[in-house]
């Protein structure tokens, strides 16, 4: 029996088990403003890990759950990092009318998929490992994010920290519904830009009055027109606010605009073109104030290759589907994936309809990705060859901001 369907053998009949603890976390309400019930996922899968004779590292983020790590000294070779986040993108209040439930082949409820399923099962896949006395790495490293869903925008550098000397880092994000692991990730980054004009009744004092809002709507279209989708650049104004009331005019308005960019080279000049559209008022009376800028850096597809290959062998011989798949959006595999770490993403179970009400995972999926997952760890400490190591330079460095 191959290690891979060892391990299936092993989780399958614990499905229940790995159910109820995704039970557990999905009703722990933990929306990333929400500090005290972030932690509390923090502390209920602390108490898993150390279980297991994981150490826990605790760092303070104010105004956010803890930044927690777990690690463990194994028998095996290298330094594999496991990497998810405690955060939903669900604030509290969302189970009264909607929570955990199951009917036997999805489970869903906020944030089952990312990544409360994930979690679980990456507990539930190490679990196995001991109990069938098989070598961890060297050192394997658990490492749990308070606030990704808002862009990390104060674990970047902890994250960078922590993955910096690693060989592997496998990340909990959810399986694409086609069996898509994520091998690479487009950069991502969010503006935010504050006009702030003149007020005046729009009728009895017109002239006097600074229009905010039409400074700001002068730039959406010139924004939206920097979009080159064949080249996979894309700008987005998602959020347009101001105004009080029908007959003033408005003296703030407040934009956010959303970017996307697949090649290296694309992302100084596209920041840029978006500073100066925004910058150029039409009105010098009114003003502007920007923030942000690129909040995920490019996560290149060659920093997986050697462990997709790995995932794709182990998930054939249990006939799982996989494929790799390079995601337009962030998350915090780019960080290591841009320092060049071999990293592969979108491990978790299969999820559908991700950040909606509708979304949901395969019950059956969380011991199949689980075993796959497992093996993945196994193998890589068992590793006689080294660990792969891809000549990559650093991603391009850029700003933390909010985005997800």
């Amino acid at each position: 029996m191959s290690a891979v369907t060892e391990l299936l053998a092993a989780l399958k009949p614990r499905t229940a088990e790995m159910l109820a603890f995704v039970e557990q976390l999905v009703r722990l309400e933990a929306g990333s403003y929400d500090a005290a019930e972030v932690e509390k996922v923090g502390e209920a899968l602390g108490a898993r890990w150390k279980s297991l004779g994981f150490v826990e590292k605790r760092h303070p983020l104010e105004g956010r759950g803890p930044q927690r790590s777990f690690h463990f000294k194994g028998a095996g070779k290298g330094k594999v990092v496991i990497l998810g986040h405690a955060d939903t993108v669900w604030p509290a209040g969302s189970q009264p009318d909607w929570g955990f439930s199951s009917d036997g082949e999805f489970a869903y409820g906020p944030g089952v998929g990312d990544m409360k399923g994930g979690l679980a099962m990456a507990w539930f896949a190490v679990d196995a490992l001991v109990k069938a006395k098989k070598a961890l790495p060297a050192e394997l490293v658990m490492v749990l994010v308070p606030d990704e869903e808002i862009g990390s925008v104060g674990s970047r550098k902890w994250i960078e920290d922590c993955v910096r000397d690693s060989d592997a880092v496998l990340v909990l994000e959810p399986t694409r519904p086609n069996g898509g692991v994520v091998i690479g990730r487009r950069a991502v980054g969010a503006i935010k830009a504050y006009y702030t004009g003149r007020s005046a009744h729009a009728a009895v004092n017109a002239a006097e009055g600074a229009s905010a809002l039409k400074a700001a709507c002068r730039a959406v279209l010139a924004l939206e027109a920097l979009t080159v989708l064949p080249r996979e650049l894309v700008v987005n104004v998602g959020i347009l606010k101001s105004g009080a009331a029908r007959q003033v005019v408005p003296h703030e308005a407040e934009m956010h605009v959303d970017l996307r960019a697949a090649y290296a080279e694309d992302l100084p000049k596209l920041e840029a073109d978006v500073r100066a559209i925004i910058a150029d008022t039409g009105d010098p009376r009114v003003t502007v104030r920007v923030e942000g800028g690129w909040s995920r850096p490019l996560f290149p597809e060659t920093a997986s290759k050697s462990l997709f290959a790995l995932a794709e062998g182990f998930a054939k011989e249990i006939d799982a589907p996989i494929r790799g798949v390079v995601s337009s959006g962030g998350s915090d595999g780019s960080f290591a994936g841009a320092l060049g770490r071999p990293t592969l993403d979108g491990l978790g179970p299969i999820c559908y309809d991700t950040c909606s009400r509708r979304e949901k995972i395969i019950i059956a999926s969380l011991p199949e990705r689980g075993a796959i997952f497992a093996a993945l760890i196994q193998a890589l400490a068992e590793s006689q060859e080294g660990f792969p190591s891809p000549d990559l330079p650093a991603g391009i460095d850029v700003r933390p901001s909010e985005a997800a």
